[in-house]
């Protein structure tokens, strides 16, 4: 195995908005996730999309124009290969998105990778959103996206019980914040 492949490898780690041909990774991901991991991210598995919706909505989401987008994906890549997605939902274009975070092999969770990604992340949302602020609202009971947003520069703004998206249960949330000027 060459140094690139490495799991916890960060100098192989890149960014680029999502593409047509990455669907399938993004639908084999929620298709076939572990309803206990789902469970364990705040997803009410009963809500989960078809595969055929999946592919509608993110089809949709790739060819929209930019300021019409209801969703904008990142896709995280390894060595040039895809190993997860990040993306904004909801969005109020020119002023702030609520971002979400998904790293698809659980091989390569808790190896830092996702503090570095999510750093990579934040100059394209900010940038090609014109972003005010960016939000995240993990579930307060999943430890691993609350640990990376703070690592990431992210400031811990307030904890609460909410239904943070239409995949999810209600929930106990931390709301997570950074700033433009925070990201100089």
């Amino acid at each position: 195995m060459s140094r690139n492949n490495l799991p916890g490898d960060r100098n192989s780690l890149s960014v680029r908005e999502i593409e047509l041909p990455d669907i399938d990774a993004i639908v084999h991901y929620w298709m076939n996730a572990d309803p206990m991991f789902l469970k364990g991210m705040g997803v009410d598995v009963g809500k989960l999309p078809t595969e055929g919706q999946w592919r509608e909505m993110l089809t949709g989401q790739v060819i929209a124009p930019i300021e019409k987008k209801q969703s904008y994906c990142l896709i995280w890549e390894q060595g040039g290969r895809p190993i997860g997605h990040c993306n904004t939902r909801p969005i109020i274009f020119g002023k702030e998105a609520y971002m979400h975070l998904h790293l698809w092999d659980a091989g390569i969770r808790a190896k830092g990778l996702g503090v570095e990604l999510v750093k990579m992340s934040l100059p394209w949302f900010f940038r090609n959103l014109g972003l005010q602020k960016l939000f995240c609202e993990p579930y307060a009971l999943n430890p691993a996206p609350n640990r990376t947003l703070e690592k990431a520069g992210f400031d811990l703004v307030r904890e609460y019980i909410t239904t943070p998206g239409f995949l999810n249960f209600e929930q106990p949330v931390k709301r997570w914040e950074i700033s433009v000027e925070k990201m100089g």
